[in-house]
């Protein structure tokens, strides 16, 4: 059984998108979900690699208190136009528990091995 729940554009018309425009296609679904979870907005694998259409923030996050209609960022990296109709699927959604932090204020933090190191300080293997 698949985890993510395919996403269907819901347009009273087609919607074209240029080389590597963006636009926001409606899905025609609400959701109401417990709190302590999200819905994680995924890319069709399919869609990406066979037409260059992906979902622009990927993941996008549908937060547990968010009441209206799911909206999916597409982006084409094409070269060539796309074309979107309605019932296309086009992205996935998948569900998460998540936890929430309690921020508080130190001074200073504890040490480790890798310190600050930034971007690819824990090598390439």
């Amino acid at each position: 059984m698949a985890a993510g729940l395919d996403l269907r554009a819901c347009l009273r018309e087609p919607v074209e998108i240029g080389p590597l425009q963006r636009v926001l296609v409606p899905t025609g679904i609400r959701i109401e979900m417990p709190e302590g979870y999200e819905a994680q907005i995924r890319p069709r694998s399919g869609l990406a690699l066979k037409q260059g259409v992906t979902v622009l923030n990927a993941p996008g996050t549908i937060d547990a208190d968010y009441r209206g209609e799911i909206n999916v960022i597409l982006i084409n990296l094409s070269d060539e136009r796309r074309e979107i109709l309605d019932g296309d699927r086009i992205a996935q959604m998948v569900f998460a528990k998540h936890e929430r932090v309690e921020w508080l204020p130190v001074s200073e933090l504890s040490e480790t091995k890798r310190g600050s190191g930034a971007y690819g300080h824990t090598g390439l293997k």
